[in-house]
């Protein structure tokens, strides 16, 4: 049995005009729409997937759109950035497209020995653009706009800020199996060799950081990827005996989860990676059309009525 982590599995934030979010994801950084259904807990608010072709994981965004949201706030207890990987020599291209389409960006830096250029979407969610140090291999999504030699390849990173790193470091090391790579200033790097990407979580520790606020423009929860159910009830066993606060497995229809708030006030989520996207649309179709849960069958004509319209 694989029972390691392998990595992040999907990350999900929040944004407020649903058309916006859309046309900048799918457009603009050239994202697939891989499933368009809705908050199971406010079914009158979609949930949009944006990744590669099949969604595999860790290459998920989702969002949660809330007209009107007030803006968050970055801070402490969040994470404040997510790093995708993109190909060497991709950067020229990114800060021209950022240029015409007039996206907020940083000149490019570097971290770690690797080129990476930050942006914010529309409503203020930080991202960076890392060229990673070793080629990232991934099969990207492509468009007629963005295609081969620039896509973005899936996550190369999450930033958690946080007051005092340690709680979150245990349990990035003695739960779910990293290790402490490098450290520069206040940014710590941890790393699994369970997998080749999206294998990296910076901690920055800064003491005097207030507490950000989550909303318009901030990351909700970040999932953690495991192989199969039997797995996720495993690591369940191994935070309870932490004596944290986890969930009931719950079922998302397209992977099966388990949510705790760590020490450092992040929500995480454990997330299989079955059953994936393809089960109620084809690889083809994927995103084409809107997916309910079952329990929302029997209103679906009111929850269309209500959503805004993409098109």
């Amino acid at each position: 049995m694989n029972d390691t982590i392998k990595g992040i599995h999907h990350i999900t934030a929040i944004a407020g005009n649903a058309k916006k979010n859309y046309d900048f994801y799918t457009r603009v950084l050239g994202l697939r729409l891989v499933k368009k259904t809705v908050n199971f807990d406010d079914p009158h608010t979609y949930h949009f997937y944006y990744g590669d072709k099949v969604g595999t994981p860790g290459t998920i965004l989702t969002f949660f759109p809330w007209e009107g949201i007030t803006p968050g706030r970055r801070g402490a207890r969040q994470v404040t950035e997510i790093g995708y990987s993109v190909p060497e020599n991709s950067l020229d291209f990114w800060l021209k497209r950022f240029e015409d389409n007039h996206v907020t960006y940083n000149k490019p830096s570097e971290k770690f020995g690797e080129q990476y250029l930050s942006f914010v979407d529309p409503d203020g969610l930080k991202i960076e653009l890392t060229v990673p140090e070793n080629p990232d291999n991934r099969a990207p999504w492509t468009t007629k706009e963005v295609g081969l030699a620039n896509a973005t390849r899936g996550f190369h990173h999450i930033t958690i800020t946080s007051n005092k790193i340690e709680a979150t470091a245990k349990i990035l090391t003695d739960v779910f199996g990293y290790k402490l790579l490098a450290q520069y200033v206040n940014r710590y790097r941890f790393i699994t060799n369970a997998v080749d990407q999206a294998a990296i979580v910076d901690l920055v520790e800064v003491p005097s950081e207030i507490a950000g606020h989550v909303a318009g423009g901030s990351v909700h929860h970040v999932a953690f990827r495991v192989e199969n159910e039997a797995i996720l009830m495993h690591y369940r066993d191994k935070i309870v005996n932490m004596g944290l606060t986890i969930t009931e497995k719950i079922d998302r229809n397209y992977f099966y989860s388990l949510y705790f708030r760590e020490p450092g006030g992040v929500l995480f989520e454990l997330a299989t990676e079955n059953p994936g996207f393809a089960t109620d649309e084809t690889v083809e179709q994927l995103g084409s059309g809107l997916k309910l849960p079952s329990q929302y069958e029997s209103i679906r004509g009111d929850i269309e009525q209500s959503l805004p319209k993409l098109n």
